[in-house]
C-alpha cells in the first residue's frame, strides 16, 4: 500500500512539472476545467429546477 501511495505521489509531481512547463498542456488543463465547471453549474440548475417543481413529470393518484 506504501508503494502505491509513493507512485501517486510521484506520479502527481511529475504531471505538475510537466505541466507548469508546457503553455499547451497548461491550456488543455484550464480549458477543461472550465468546461467540467460548466456542466456540474448546467446539472444543478436541472436539479434545483426539478426540485422547485415537484408535480412535472409525475401523475398523483386519485384519492378513493
Amino acid at each position: 500500500m506504501e508503494k502505491f501511495f509513493l507512485g501517486a505521489v510521484i506520479g502527481m509531481a511529475a504531471g505538475a512539472v510537466l505541466v507548469a512547463n508546457n503553455c499547451k498542456l497548461r491550456n488543455l488543463v484550464k480549458k477543461n476545467q472550465e468546461d467540467l465547471m460548466e456542466k456540474a453549474e448546467a446539472y444543478i440548475d436541472t436539479k434545483l429546477e426539478q426540485l422547485e417543481k415537484p408535480g412535472k413529470g409525475k401523475t398523483e393518484k386519485p384519492a378513493v
